[in-house]
């Protein structure tokens, strides 16, 4: 079996890539959006055919990029039934298999995190994917989303912790770096769901984490009950060759510093900070040119159409707006930088002026 675990750094989230090395056939658990693309370049280098994508979950944290992945290679799209998501091409119960080639993942109901929460278990038992419900040491917050404590503990136990000792857990998540555990190791090290810890000491433990929601709560949770349909995007349309860039469900093309570096002699880089930013602490990319973002609309002119756009700020917000204006002012070929100098500097690129 082909096996591959993806990470997407901006929402700790892991995906999950697993195929039929005699057919072909593939399936993905928990695809990111801005992820699609790193996707299905993988899928294409192995030469793969992916039938499904698996959720375990709706998601809070990020976007899937089931819909897009759907769109692009035609896969099937597979969420719980319960969990109220429209547009899914298959609704999962409990021992729903999901076959891929001569191998299946079965699925499991272990709510708690969220009322629609799924395990996938590969058909030998040798691998299970945990989604939110289980992760390295911990578990996924019970306070959201039909959430319950009493209920998320009692599915771990009884779906999780009844697998082979030797079975593998590979988590929806890990923000420390992690990236796999087993049921043996969970059983006896995790802190909150333990064989020693009661029901009682959990829901406790539950009770009082105190968490801020999510960030991206807003926008995940609406975009992932329609499995992450992209509506309105036209830069999603035609990917641009111009230089290998990450697409976000904002609608906007990011480009990393690696890569700025590698075609910048190709591009028009327009710093869209002040006057004084520009001079200041973090200087400026060589050969970028200032333009403030409240001048950009007005001045768009002095632009080259023919030439790719990158926008650059201190920490890429601004130009996440500079694109949008440039956009509109139809220029096709955009991009922001990701991190903004911030991450330019932090990730060591020459700069000029600043301080050294």
């Amino acid at each position: 079996m082909i096996f591959r675990q993806l990470f997407d750094p901006q929402s700790s989230t892991y995906s999950y890539l697993l195929g039929d090395e005699r057919t072909c056939e593939a399936v993905l658990i928990d695809p990111v959006f801005e992820q699609a693309r790193r996707d299905r370049a993988l899928i294409s280098e192995l030469g793969l055919k992916l039938i499904c994508t698996l959720e375990t979950h709706v998601h809070a944290d990020h976007v899937t990029g089931a819909s897009l992945l759907k769109q692009r290679l035609g896969s099937r799209i597979a969420i719980s039934g319960v969990s109220g998501a429209a547009g899914a091409d298959l609704a999962l119960i409990h021992g729903t298999r999901i076959e891929f080639g001569s191998r299946y993942l079965e699925a499991r109901e272990t709510p708690g995190h969220t009322s629609g929460c799924l395990t996938y278990v590969l058909d030998d038992e040798s691998m299970a994917f945990t989604g939110d419900a289980l992760l390295i040491r911990g578990c996924g917050r019970t306070d959201f989303q039909q959430g319950s404590a009493r209920t998320l503990y009692r599915s771990v136990h009884s779906q999780i912790f009844t697998l082979p000792p030797t079975c593998l857990l590979y988590p929806g998540h890990d923000y420390r770096g992690l990236s796999v555990t087993s049921v043996d190791e969970e059983r006896r090290f995790n802190p909150r769901l333990g064989s020693s810890i009661g029901e009682a000491d959990f829901t406790g433990y539950m009770s009082n984490l105190g968490l801020p929601h999510p960030k991206q709560i807003d926008v995940a949770v609406p975009a992932n009950l329609k499995c992450g349909q992209v509506t309105d995007a036209p830069a999603n349309a035609a990917e641009p060759a111009w230089a290998h860039l990450t697409f976000t469900f904002a609608g906007i093309w990011e480009i990393y510093p690696h890569t700025l570096e590698e075609v910048a002699g190709k591009v028009q880089i327009v710093d869209v900070r002040e006057a004084t930013e520009f001079s200041g602490p973090l200087g400026h990319i060589q050969g970028a040119a200032l333009i403030p973002l409240g001048e950009l609309t007005a001045r768009a002119g002095e632009l080259a159409r023919e030439r790719p756009v990158v926008a650059v700020c201190r920490s890429g917000a601004r130009s996440a707006q500079a694109c949008v204006i440039l956009q509109r002012a139809g220029f096709t070929d955009v991009a922001n930088l990701a991190g903004g100098m911030l991450r330019w500097r932090a990730e060591g690129f020459a700069v000029e002026g600043g301080r050294q």
